[in-house]
């Protein structure tokens, strides 16, 4: 019998440590693939967040760093510029990567630093208990915000890929998500871009996976996904916000 469907081999056999209805396991899956189907596997390095992904050097056979809480692009910019040939990604959530770690991102787009991001945007700190992070909703109610996000008293959500379309070094930014089929072939179709620019030098490439958090929400999976599609996904929207290698882009 034919196999048609198995595990990549970019991803180990840890068992994954994410709540039940959890996206993260999907996003792994879809990095691992691009992984396998672009033959780099052994050329490719990943540097490790503070988060919930915090263990991501378990699940994928690559070699990895982990960085210091909020400090990925800094750590995956030494290491890509120590060696370019290699292929360095980051895998980092939005309290990781849009609070402690704005300056790092914005920077590291700024220079045009030939480095992937994967960046997961759940609306909320997962692996500490729920607390409000800066993609938290408007309204919406967390830990830290019992009474839902007071955008007066908070200031609004941080919407990266729009923020970081306006920093002139970054080459690519797409935000994707994974709550239905159709979406999880376009995210991976999107981290496969994002991958190949940096194996054709083309610089910062960033792509931004609305996810769930089904614990933290305080939702079944079923309705976590369903949150994303009422929710998230009209202050975020879906889409390629640059791509200055597109048809009539910069160069």
């Amino acid at each position: 019998m034919d196999v048609v469907f198995k595990k990549p081999h970019a991803l180990t056999d840890a068992p994954l440590h994410y709540c039940p209805g959890c996206t993260h396991g999907i996003i792994h899956r879809l990095v691992a693939e691009v992984i396998d189907e672009l033959g780099i596997e052994g050329e490719t390095i990943g540097v490790a967040s503070v988060g919930c992904s915090v263990m991501a050097y378990d699940y994928f056979n690559v070699d990895f760093v982990q960085a210091a809480h909020g400090r990925a692009p800094a750590v995956a910019t030494g290491v890509k510029r120590s060696d370019p040939s290699k292929v360095v990604f980051t895998y980092q959530g939005d309290g990781d990567l849009a609070a402690i770690g704005t300056a790092e991102t914005v920077h590291s787009a700024a220079r045009r630093e030939n480095i992937t991001v994967i960046f997961v945007n759940n609306a909320i700190y997962g692996m500490t208990g729920g607390q409000m992070a800066p993609t938290t909703l408007p309204n919406m109610v967390t830990q830290t915000s019992p009474y839902g996000r007071n955008v007066e008293a908070v200031g609004y959500p941080i919407k990266v890929c729009e923020l970081l379309s306006e920093v002139d070094g970054a080459a690519y930014l797409e935000r994707v998500a994974v709550n239905n089929v159709a979406n999880i072939r376009k995210a991976k179709a999107a981290i496969k871009k994002a991958f190949q620019n940096q194996l054709d030098g083309k610089g910062f490439s960033l792509v931004e996976v609305v996810s769930t958090c089904p614990t933290n929400w305080g939702l079944t999976p079923a309705k976590a996904l369903e949150f994303v599609e009422t929710d998230m996904l009209p202050y975020y929207p879906l889409g390629v916000y640059k791509d200055i290698y597109a048809e009539g882009g910069e160069k």
